[in-house]
């Protein structure tokens, strides 16, 4: 028979898995579009499976609680002392979940130790953020007042337990309660007797896969990320030669008589497909952008390689996908060897230049730069007045209509040629608009609408202000967005779908090389496209995960990390790589592909896709680990 204090104990952690179960039900409320092609017993499933992960959470953030919980006092101010502790560990893990249930929209995961490594961003926009979500205040008082009314208090029976005379068998018995305790807490902390401890990979081992992020909880997956190294070696391929040969790189030779235009990237926040209309039918909110990508080579199965802001300036600038949890530039790897295209066309003689409207050191944007080789980094500091100019959104930075056409300006300042990156921020949330322009663009409905149509108007006003300047004919413009945001059409809420995002080259003053515009293509193909638009010749500073647009040896492809599964992209499959190193197959359709993979897939494509995968995902991770991306 248990005694009074595990009794008392075992309670209070069974209240705590009910509070779980309520946040892993609003989870799925607040999410459940993203898990519209499961039924009703597979998400029933992933409620149980998640009690695994919640016993190891809870356990793991109570490990405090449960040590003071084992003293043998049911004295009425040391009971207080332990509702305290016990308040204020499991406060902080409901406050996690409840912000995920909003965050998750955006990011298209569970929250890990970002909320560590961008604490400068956090702090910045700590109050518009609250006052954006108040209303997840009212669930979090309720929980934390449901926590604390129903938390177990001594009955007058177990006090009295505890005031008999201690003899040597209770104490024997008391030591005997303190390792089964441990031994209980260690078990249920790495989830079970299995030879490796629970990861977050482990949630996803389902169908469909999706479901993976319903079963994990925040807490779980915060905790776990917490001093762990983010990738481990992998051995795929015995040989380098062998690896080589499934990673299926490819560098172009150099274009005779290539110009020396400038180059410019556009690097949208949130400009997911979903928004404009030349990818749905003329049904958009971007109407300046539609108009644009019919006078340019627009790609109509273009991806990105993350759904982080932070995640797409290492892609773009220096063709490294996000195929680990970490970011790269918060990442343990963030001091590695990377040649970026600031390096190599600053060689070139090009003038080169990041520009960002936010907070100088913003997702470490300014250091990342430096990192590639750029040679200037402007932020909010440089920018006229500052977060004190009438131009500041109040949230993040300069509204994206006066940044652009600053941006413009400052770019006839420069000498030519030069390459330039500007990455915008109003379609961030909260998505603003400026007062003045309040009604004009249509609200659509989902809040990121109307800051979509006021981006594609200052689109416009940057191109109308660009097109009078001396080097606006001889400029390559590169369009394409970090990664997408809110959804709303049907087709798009699949995971394919949840990465498609707009790629268009335009060129005002000359003719573009000729590319098959449906050939898929990936933020990591930037870097690869440039030098081959340019006809420069890097073959060994270019990372082999990207190809060139140009390049029409290859169909494309685009590679992407989701629910500790790695994806490849190809125009007819979609090949997944599981945490468990399993090879799945999925047809693949414009941003669409289905919830569970083929069952009897063709077997030359399983494996051919499968070594491709498994290839880029090994040179990924031990370039990283052994700091050898270029010489492996």
């Amino acid at each position: 028979m248990l005694s009074p204090v595990l009794r008392l104990l075992l309670r209070r952690f069974l209240l705590l898995l009910g509070v779980y179960l309520l946040l892993r039900l609003a989870f799925y409320l607040a999410n459940q579009t993203v898990f519209q092609e499961a039924t009703i017993s597979q998400v029933l499933l992933a409620f149980w499976h998640g009690f695994r992960f919640d016993i190891s959470a809870l356990l793991l953030l109570n490990i405090p609680f449960l040590a003071l919980s084992l003293v043998p006092n049911f004295g009425r101010t040391w009971q207080r002392t332990l509702r305290g502790v016990y308040l204020t560990l499991n406060a902080t893990g409901m406050a996690l979940n409840l912000i995920d249930t909003q965050y998750f929209k955006f990011i298209g995961r569970r929250t890990s130790d970002e909320l560590f490594t961008i604490t400068g961003d956090i702090e910045r926009q700590a109050g518009q953020l609250v006052g954006h979500y108040w209303f997840l205040l009212i669930p979090f008082a309720a929980l934390f007042g449901l926590l604390w009314y129903l938390y177990p208090m001594p009955s007058p029976t177990e006090a009295a337990y505890y005031q008999q005379p201690r003899t040597s068998r209770s104490i024997l018995r008391t030591g005997l309660e303190l390792i089964v305790v441990a031994g209980l807490a260690v078990l249920g902390i790495r989830g079970g007797l299995q030879l490796k401890p629970l990861r977050t990979g482990h949630a996803f081992m389902q169908t469909p896969p999706v479901l993976g992020h319903l079963a994990l909880n925040s807490t779980f997956t915060f905790l776990k990320s917490l001093g762990y190294e983010p990738v481990e070696r992998l051995d795929y391929f015995s040989s380098p030669q062998k690896l080589q040969a499934a990673l299926a790189a490819r560098v172009p030779a150099p274009r005779p008589k290539a110009p020396r235009d400038n180059v410019v990237i556009l690097l949208v926040e949130s400009f997911a497909s979903e928004y404009n209309g030349i990818e749905n039918g003329g049904r958009g909110y971007t109407p300046f952008f539609d108009s644009l990508a019919t006078q340019g080579l627009f790609f109509r199965e273009h991806y990105a390689n993350g759904r982080r802001s932070i995640e797409a300036l290492p892609a773009v600038l220096a063709g490294l996908p996000s195929l680990m949890e970490s970011p790269f530039i918060t990442s343990n790897f963030q001091t590695d060897e990377l040649h970026g295209l600031g390096e190599l066309l600053g060689k070139q003689g090009y003038a080169t230049s990041v520009y960002h409207g936010a907070q100088n050191g913003t997702m470490g944007f300014n250091t990342f730069s430096g990192i590639t080789g750029i040679q200037k980094y402007y932020g909010l500091t440089e920018y006229p007045g500052g977060a004190k100019s009438p131009d500041f959104d109040g949230h993040w930075g300069i509204f994206d209509e006066p940044y652009l056409q600053y941006f413009a300006q400052q770019l006839t300042k420069q000498p030519e040629p030069f390459f330039s990156t500007v990455f915008t921020l109003t379609s961030h949330e909260p998505f603003p608009v400026p007062a003045k322009y309040k009604g004009k663009f249509s609200r659509g409905k989902l809040p990121i609408h109307a800051s979509i149509g006021y981006t594609d108007f200052a689109l416009r006003q940057f191109f109308k202000m660009a097109s009078r300047q001396p080097w606006y004919q001889h400029t390559l413009f590169i369009l394409l967005a970090d990664h997408t945001s809110q959804t709303l059409r049907r087709d798009y809420q699949n995971l394919l779908g949840s990465y498609k995002t707009p790629l268009l080259l335009f060129h005002p003053g000359g003719t573009l090389p000729a590319a098959d515009v449906h050939r898929i293509t990936q933020q990591a193909d930037v870097p690869a496209t440039v030098l081959d638009y340019l006809g420069i010749a890097a073959p060994h500073q270019l990372l082999p995960f990207g190809y060139s647009v140009f390049d029409s040896g290859t169909g494309g492809r685009a590679l992407f990390l989701s629910g500790g599964s790695h994806y490849l992209v190809h125009h007819d499959y979609v090949t997944e790589l599981t945490p468990d190193s399993q090879v799945r197959l999925y047809p693949y359709r414009t941003h669409s592909m289905p919830a569970s993979p083929l069952a009897h897939p063709d077997p030359e494509k399983l494996r051919s896709y499968g070594n491709e995968l498994k290839a880029c995902t090994q040179f990924f991770t031990n370039g990283l680990v052994d700091n050898k991306l270029y010489k492996q």
